[in-house]
């Protein structure tokens, strides 16, 4: 079968799917109106460094976030951490991730892993006192991912995400759950041609409740204290839905280089086409990844139109060093991503046992 019935076949199932996710699915008019937006953010270095566009091509634990079917691919054990200095030092908001992925047969892989942002202290303030001096307190982000992948055969994997979704304050939180799920094929004479679909942030609203929403008035007529419970709106989640293709262009055994693209419709923001490159050099002591990408959405160009901090491009390295008899290698991980705030920097390490 040529390349052209594959690409034929991969837009037929894209079509149909992101058919039925539009019944569903928002517009830009909703932008601002869903929450957890930390669900869009990639902790990952590597394949944030390509602007997320490896949909079709990630794989092992960073799959987690992009798309989970290339979790099947990771090694026996995978451990990886991350920290990003998110939206720049002007920020001081740190992002910082760990995962586990472990193999459990020939062909599963179960990963897990944790998410936190930190956002400082902040001064607490009331309305008797606007300026504070009463001490602070730390809101804080955080998700946990459990996840399930499986190679169905030599050409299709899939595998499923649950996220544990908590954001809370010294007197209020909200929690609520979310799913992932992904499919990958692939195809080829060297299996270097790939096509994937994503479906992310799939769950019920969430809503904020604690003792910091209710109000304590005082009877004029009696000066006898009456507690009141505000009411609070719930709010949705960022749901999306990406499709993506690669292809390996093989130069030798030790030089290759994968271009991707991807499209990702959001249920309350703009539409984005993503596009990357990553090029690989095996050496005898390392292995060494450029990467390079740009995510572009309508009006992004313009600052009077931008709808976003991020202005879309994006780029970074990897240098992974084996050791021991099974080369298992250590790698260390470098993105950068930039911002009208200025450049957020990610920096990680990752120990793949083989």
């Amino acid at each position: 079968m040529n390349l052209s019935k594959y690409i034929y076949k991969g837009f037929i199932l894209g079509s149909a799917l992101f058919s039925s996710f539009a019944s569903f699915a928002g517009n830009e008019d909703r932008a601002g109106s869903a929450g957890a937006s930390e669900l869009l953010i990639n902790p990952w270095a590597r394949s944030s460094s390509w602007a997320d566009a490896g949909v079709s091509s990630v794989k092992g634990l960073e799959a987690m976030f992009v798309n989970v079917a290339g979790l099947s691919y990771a090694d026996k054990t995978e451990i990886m951490f991350s920290n990003t200095n998110w939206l720049s030092k002007l920020a001081d908001i740190q992002l910082n991730n760990f995962g586990l992925a472990q193999r459990v047969g020939e062909t599963s892989v179960i990963g897990i892993s944790f998410m936190s942002m930190n956002f400082g202290e902040i001064p607490i303030t009331t309305t008797e006192l606007p300026e504070g001096g009463i001490g602070t307190f730390a809101p804080r982000f955080n998700n946990i991912n459990l996840a399930y992948s499986r190679q169905f055969s030599s050409s299709i994997s899939g595998g499923i995400n649950v996220k544990m979704i908590t954001q809370s304050i010294s007197n209020a939180k909200a929690s609520g759950v979310a799913f992932d799920a992904g499919v990958r094929y692939i195809t080829g004479e060297n299996e270097n041609i790939k096509f994937a679909i994503s479906l992310k942030n799939v769950g019920g609203p969430m809503a904020f409740s604690g003792d910091g929403l209710n109000l304590d008035i005082i009877n004029s007529s009696t000066g006898n204290t009456i507690a009141m419970a505000q009411r609070v709106s719930d709010f949705e989640l960022p749901s999306l839905l990406s499709i993506g293709a690669s292809y390996d262009f093989l130069f030798n055994e030790n030089n290759t280089l994968t271009v991707a693209a991807a499209f990702t419709s959001n249920s309350f923001t703009k539409d984005q086409f993503r596009l990357g490159a990553n090029y690989a050099m095996t050496t005898s002591k390392a292995i060494m990844m450029l990467r390079a990408g740009y995510v572009f959405e309508n009006g992004i160009l313009n600052k009077e139109t931008r709808t976003t901090a991020l202005t879309g491009l994006t780029a970074g390295l990897s240098v992974d060093f084996p050791f021991g008899e099974s080369k298992s290698p250590i790698g260390l991980d470098y993105t950068y991503r930039a911002s009208v705030f200025g450049p957020i920097h990610t920096v990680g390490a990752r120990l793949n046992i083989k």
